[in-house]
């Protein structure tokens, strides 16, 4: 039977990890967006040269386990020491949590990646045509023209990435960071209760990610004016 006095008992002290956890996912997303915006567009030109690595990157990362990317990163640049020192990054990534954003930022890179090419290919070309006889750069056209266009119509699917990626958090437990995960995994080690440790960490993820849903929902009104007068 579940003890709900057992539950007040852990909450808070699973919410001690939740700044962690955004803090996690915030960066990721953040530093993951700026590098899929950069290989969606560099993609635009279909250059084999340019095209081909991007999405060679992007099949490894997104065929591949986040977990595994995890493990590879965390415990696979060790091997390379010497070489990270010699640049001055290895006091940089022996550190779980900037190893943990590394992996984090290039697996959500390869799906958002995906995401924005998909979304700048749907905007309608007769724009970016228009936008050129009224004399306007091709830099102009993208930044006035095609990108908000795009980014509009991408919010739905990269919502669902930044969830993913909240979620996402939780596997950097496995490298000894105390987000919600991790703090659940020490409680139910010293009190064998996992289903209500479980359940309040689960509560506390959908909690956080219904805030997102209702954010990038009031995003995508805000960049669709006519909408909010539906």
């Amino acid at each position: 039977m579940i003890d709900i006095g057992f539950f007040l008992e852990i909450i808070p002290k699973l919410l001690s990890g939740v700044p962690l956890t955004l803090q996690l996912a915030g960066t990721s997303i953040l530093l993951g967006f700026v590098i899929a915006l950069l290989l969606a567009l560099a993609q635009q030109g279909e250059h084999r040269l340019v095209v081909w690595p991007i999405r060679t990157f992007v099949a490894v990362f997104r065929g591949t386990p986040l977990l595994v990317q995890i493990f590879l990163i965390y415990y696979g640049l060790g091997q390379f020491r010497p070489s990270l020192q010699a640049i001055g990054l290895w006091g940089l990534f022996r550190e779980p949590y900037w190893c943990a954003i590394l992996a984090l930022t290039l697996n959500t890179a390869a799906y958002g990646s995906e995401i924005l090419r998909g979304a700048i290919k749907n905007v309608p070309r007769g724009l970016g045509e228009a936008a050129k006889a009224l004399g306007m750069s091709r830099v102009l056209t993208l930044r006035l023209v095609i990108l908000p266009i795009a980014l509009r119509q991408a919010i739905p699917s990269y919502g669902n990435e930044i969830i993913l990626m909240v979620k996402g958090t939780s596997l950097a437990s496995i490298i000894t960071l105390m987000e919600v995960t991790g703090i659940a995994q020490g409680l139910i080690s010293q009190s064998y209760r996992a289903i209500e440790v479980f359940i309040a960490a689960g509560a506390i993820y959908l909690f956080i990610n219904f805030l997102i849903v209702r954010a990038l929902a009031y995003l995508e009104i805000r960049m669709t004016p006519y909408r909010s007068h539906g």
